[in-house]
């Protein structure tokens, strides 16, 4: 069995460096630019200008002892210098730890807001969206690529512009001691910012790929994870298991690759820095013998070299944890440009409580251009009918439900509830009006309360029990080991199906929603469930526009409408009764049913 694996977002982002982009990462420093103006202050002041002061007191005490006319007065000067020496460390050692608390704690606030503004954006976006991308995918954005920029906000940005700044103090202080010789030392710089160059596309394409290769694998995992026991009941363990080393390998490789072009920086640094090293010795020593040099002034310009590619090559660290995290920011700034498709209109209202007036007028829509889901449709329904949709699969029932709550909008034709437009109401006053069971009942870690309470998180433990007993879900909570505080894993594993769906009929009664919609909500129940469930419907039901998409027969024969699709077009309309008096599409539905049960 041969399986691929591509996703819309699985491929590179062919831009050049784009400092624009970096620009807007580190506009979330912004709201801390008071605590790293401080931290650069201090590490300025109390770090780097005592670094650079020392190379310097080091050439005066030695050219001092040394000289031959420098007498016992030396010893004492020397001492002197050690003193202050000393307490400039002292001084540096305070600055290095202000700078390493105050920089992590910078840094985990600012993840901390590029995480949450992501996972909000995200939420906004249109069903559409993730139509086309797996929730791994999405979980990689959002974990591993925020996670990727951490080391370079939390100590990155204030670590460069201390070593840029001693970089520039360190040329200063060598053009000063000695202009010849600085100048013959930094004839290697260009050639390291050549070589630098040339490295710096592909590198970072290729931690681009890492991410790409990383991204499969989550969203494999959260596959493979969620389709265990479809994998288990196929005996497909040891494909899944080869499948999963395929990716595993070509991600190592991907990192391999990458890992490799990121080393070559600091050989190029250690190269560059032995040929300045190798020229200030040779030229150094020349203007020794010159008298234009003191051996004190070739220490401290010896100290300085070093200290000077000491930054140099930290900057190239720098620079590659630069290229990693552009491909990150690349990919995170790439769902924070999405738009979502469904979206409020400027001028949005709204919407107010409603009695349930539902109007759909000459609806077209298709989730492909060139596939229409409907065509043409229009009804109107009376506030506190119950709808039932009836239809093949793919007759276009739940694309009606969609519409509705407007999770996707209608290529043309209006959707209208008590008249209003739903594209001219805000997206959350709308949906607190409609209330959803689903088919595949979705339950979140927590205990069964918070389950029920989700739709309405004020609702207090009495109005949670009182929704529960309306569905008949108390008699089964009760039984479990803490009742409602009982613990509930994601999706619910530990309940039947039919508790799950009891639990989200009580969701739904609980919200109150004026407009109810059950999607298959009992296609999955046993059949004492299903008893159960239709004695809570008439209080579900009450006073509520409903909309039930559905197969059997007990579900929807006392709806006061039903409309039947087929291919995305209503074919017949009418009660139970009335449609079964005449032949049709629902007829042959209900008989073809009728069959299938007494076979």
């Amino acid at each position: 069995m041969s399986r691929q694996f591509q996703y819309q977002d699985d491929v590179l982002i062919e831009k050049s460096f784009n400092w624009k982009q970096m620009g807007r990462l580190f506009d979330y420093l912004k709201p801390y630019k008071g605590a790293v103006t401080r931290v650069v202050f201090v590490m300025l002041v109390f770090g780097m200008l005592t670094r650079l002061a020392v190379p310097y007191l080091i050439s005066l005490a030695i050219d001092k002892v040394i000289d031959p006319d420098g007498g016992s007065g030396s010893m004492g000067y020397l001492s002197i210098v050690f003193g202050v020496m000393a307490a400039m460390y002292g001084l540096r050692w305070w600055a290095q730890n202000y700078t390493i608390r105050h920089t992590n704690d910078i840094g985990q606030h600012v993840i901390y807001d590029l995480r949450s503004a992501l996972f909000k954006h995200v939420q906004t976006l249109s069903f559409r969206f993730f139509d086309k991308r797996p929730a791994g995918s999405v979980l990689v954005r959002i974990t591993n690529d925020v996670n990727a920029l951490q080391e370079l906000l939390s100590n990155g940005v204030v670590n460069s512009v201390i070593d840029i700044a001693q970089l520039a103090g360190i040329v200063v202080i060598l053009l000063v001691l000695q202009p010849k010789l600085a100048l013959a030392v930094m004839i290697t710089v260009p050639l390291l910012i050549l070589v630098s160059s040339s490295l710096r596309k592909r590198t970072r394409m290729a931690w681009q790929t890492v991410r790409i290769k990383q991204s499969r694998i989550n969203s494999h995992l959260n596959e493979a994870i969620q389709g265990m026991r479809v994998t288990q009941a196929f005996a497909q363990e040891k494909e899944n298991q080869r499948f999963f080393e395929n990716l595993n390998g070509s991600s190592i490789r991907s990192w391999n690759l990458a890992s490799s072009l990121n080393q070559l920086f600091g050989p190029v640094i250690e190269v560059t820095s032995a040929v300045g090293t190798l020229i200030l010795l040779l030229y150094g020593t020349h203007l020794i013998q010159q008298d234009e040099l003191t051996v004190g002034v070739l220490v401290a310009f010896i100290t300085y070299v070093s200290n000077f590619w000491e930054p140099i090559n930290r900057l190239g660290q720098m620079y590659s944890q630069l290229l990693i995290s552009m491909s990150s920011a690349e990919r995170i700034f790439e769902y924070m440009d999405e738009k979502p498709i469904v979206a409020e209109k400027e001028d949005a209202k709204p919407m107010p409580d409603v009695r349930g007036r539902v109007q759909f007028d000459h609806v077209v829509f298709g989730y492909d251009p060139d596939r229409l889901a409907l065509k043409d449709v229009s009804f109107d329904i009376k506030p506190g009918m119950t709808v039932a949709l009836v239809g093949h699969t793919g007759s276009g029932k739940s694309t009606i439900v969609n519409l509705l709550c407007r999770f996707y909008d209608v290529t043309s034709g209006r959707v209208l509830i008590d008249g209003m437009d739903v594209r001219d109401a805000t997206l959350d006053s709308l949906r607190r009006q409609i209330g959803i069971v689903m088919q595949d009942t979705f339950i979140f870690s927590g205990s069964i309360r918070d389950n029920i309470r989700y739709g309405r998180p004020d609702a207090t433990n009495a109005e949670v029990e009182a929704a529960a007993r309306s569905v008949r879900a108390h008699e089964f909570i009760v039984k479990l080991p803490d009742g409602y505080d009982t613990q509930v894993q994601e999706r619910g594993t530990a309940l039947s199906m039919g508790q799950r769906q009891l639990l989200s009929f009580a969701r739904a009664l609980l919200a109150d929603p004026r407009i109810l919609i059950m999607d298959e909500a009992t296609a999955s129940i046993d059949t004492e469930t299903e008893v159960r469930i239709q004695e809570a419907l008439g209080t579900l039901l009450e006073h509520r526009t409903s909309f039930i998409v559905a197969h059997r027969l007990s579900t929807i024969r006392h709806a006061d409408l039903i409309l039947v699709l087929d291919h995305g077009v209503i074919v017949d309309r009418g009660t139970h009764d009335e449609l079964m008096r005449r032949p049709g599409h629902y007829r042959n539905l209900i008989e073809a049913q009728y069959r299938f049960l007494s076979a």
